[in-house]
C-alpha cells in the first residue's frame, strides 16, 4: 500500500469511522496540534536521562490515544482515565522534590534539553486552547483536556529540572578544571611537572 492516497487533494480528510471533513475543521486542527506536540516531545526525549525518557515515551503513547479519542469521541476505549493525570501529578511532585526550583521569572533556553521541553510545553498550551474550541463545538473528553493541562505543568517543571542539572554539570566541570589548574601550578612550583 502506498503512502499517498490522493484522497486529501480536494481539501478533505477523514475522521475515524470514515466521516469526511474539511482539513480546516477544528478537530483536524486539534489532531495536527497533538501530532506537533508529540513530535516536540520526541525531540526532547533524545536528550533526556533514562527516567525522563521513559516518562516522555509514555506521554507520547497517551497523546496517540488522545488523538484516537478526538477522531472518534464516541468510542469508550479512547476515553482518558483520570489515573493518567494523577500519574503526571506524581511525576511533577517527584521532579519538584528533587531540586530547588526557582520560583521567579525564567528566561527560557538555559540548555538545549530545557529548550526542547519548553517548546513542547508551549505547544501543549496551544493544544489545550484547541481542545477548548473543539469542546465548544463538538464532543470532547474532559479528562483528556485535564491531562493536557497537567502535561504543560509537567513539561515546565521538567525543563527547569534540565536547567538545574545542566548548571550542576557545568559547575562540576568548572570545579574540576580549577582543581587541575591548581595541581598543575603546584607541580610546577615543586619541580615535579
Amino acid at each position: 500500500m502506498k503512502i499517498y492516497t490522493r484522497n486529501g487533494d480536494n481539501g478533505r480528510t477523514s475522521l475515524l469511522g470514515g466521516r469526511s471533513v474539511l482539513k480546516t475543521d477544528d478537530r483536524i486542527e486539534l489532531l495536527g496540534t497533538i501530532d506537533e506536540l508529540n513530535s516536540h516531545i520526541g525531540h526532547a526525549k533524545v536528550l533526556a536521562d533514562e527516567s525522563m525518557k521513559t516518562q516522555l515515551a509514555h506521554i507520547q503513547r497517551m497523546l496517540m490515544h488522545m488523538s484516537a479519542g478526538v477522531a472518534d469521541p464516541i468510542k469508550k476505549e479512547y476515553r482518558f482515565d483520570e489515573k493518567e493525570t494523577e500519574e503526571l501529578e506524581r511525576w511533577i511532585d517527584q521532579l519538584e522534590d528533587s531540586f530547588p526550583r526557582v520560583k521567579d521569572f525564567v528566561l527560557y533556553g538555559g540548555c538545549e534539553e530545557s529548550s526542547r521541553l519548553d517548546l513542547a510545553r508551549a505547544v501543549a498550551r496551544r493544544t489545550e486552547r484547541r481542545f477548548r474550541v473543539v469542546a465548544q463545538k463538538f464532543v470532547a473528553d474532559r479528562k483528556a483536556m485535564q491531562y493536557i493541562n497537567r502535561l504543560s505543568d509537567y513539561l515546565y517543571v521538567a525543563a527547569r529540572y534540565a536547567d538545574y542539572r545542566a548548571e550542576h554539570i557545568r559547575s562540576e566541570g568548572i570545579r574540576d578544571e580549577v582543581i587541575r589548574d591548581v595541581l598543575k601550578e603546584a607541580g610546577k612550583k615543586s619541580g615535579t611537572d
